[in-house]
């Protein structure tokens, strides 16, 4: 399986887990360590040097509890970071944003592949945009301001299974070929409904695309470690990592690149028939 991004570069998921580098140009991300509002050519740098296939760039925090962003500050802060990693490296780079112009200047200016967090619910003009690149599919569940006030499933694999096949004919009817699912760990789940989808993330590969989890040092990490600090939760998400490269998942979003590289070749070397 290969996945052609818009502006030629070609990713090849049957090596992955690739590894999507978290780069957020914003001052509230929950992870400190995430933010690098005036370092991003320096982070970037060891990003690529370390081995990320993807760098995903965010200017709006999607934390649980976070705040919106208004559009011309979001643009202020995606799009000079994006320019400054093209002035020195050809890397595949995902603009995460669920709004249309962001995601329009950002291929404009060189990125590659859309991250939406809304399943194209916040801005529905970003499937104009997303016909012409790749595009990340997320389920969440309400909005980061209150995705995380009593969400409550019955059955959370079959009602995200649900939600994929709906948007993925949505998708496919708007002309977007280029799909990549990603369950939406931590975005209106509770602990249990986190675990439970992990589980079963190889039953999401029914749908024939590629698969992308972000858990890296995210809450539920949190809950099994008894760490509430996310600076604490390195090895846990290494572990889930160990685990995720052992049940076939194509792309992996993490903070820390070469932890979590280092992992998925040891786990391949070792699972190698």
């Amino acid at each position: 399986m290969k996945l052609i991004s818009y502006h030629g570069r070609e990713i090849d998921t049957d090596k992955g887990p690739l590894i999507m580098g978290i780069l957020n140009v914003t001052p509230d991300s929950f992870y400190a360590g995430s933010r690098v509002m005036g370092g991003v050519e320096e982070i970037a740098r060891k990003m690529i040097d370390e081995g990320a296939d993807i760098l995903d760039i965010g200017g709006e925090s999607t934390r649980p509890g976070a705040e919106p962003v208004d559009l011309e500050e979001e643009m202020r802060r995606v799009i000079p970071a994006i320019r400054i990693i093209r002035s020195f490296s050809e890397i595949p780079i995902s603009i995460d944003t669920y709004k249309a112009q962001v995601a329009e200047e950002a291929i404009k200016e060189g990125a590659d592949i859309i991250n939406d967090i809304s399943g194209f619910e916040f801005d529905r003009k970003i499937l104009d945009v997303a016909s012409r690149t790749p595009y990340v599919l997320m389920h969440i569940k309400g909005t980061p301001k209150d995705m995380q006030k009593n969400p409550t499933y019955e059955d959370v694999v079959g009602e995200l299974i649900e939600y994929f096949r709906k948007k993925v004919h949505t998708l496919k009817e708007k002309g977007v070929d280029q799909i990549i699912l990603d369950p939406g760990i931590g975005f209106g789940k509770r602990f249990q409904d986190n675990i439970e989808i992990l589980r079963n993330i190889r039953k999401f590969k029914m749908f024939g695309y590629p698969i992308l989890v972000g858990h890296s040092r995210k809450s539920f990490i949190g809950h099994i470690l008894n760490e509430p600090d996310p600076g604490g939760r390195l090895f846990g998400t290494l572990g889930v990592t160990a685990y995720l490269t052992m049940m076939g998942v194509e792309i992996i979003r993490v903070h820390d690149v070469r932890p979590n590289l280092d992992v998925i070749k040891t786990v391949k070397t070792l699972s190698a028939s």
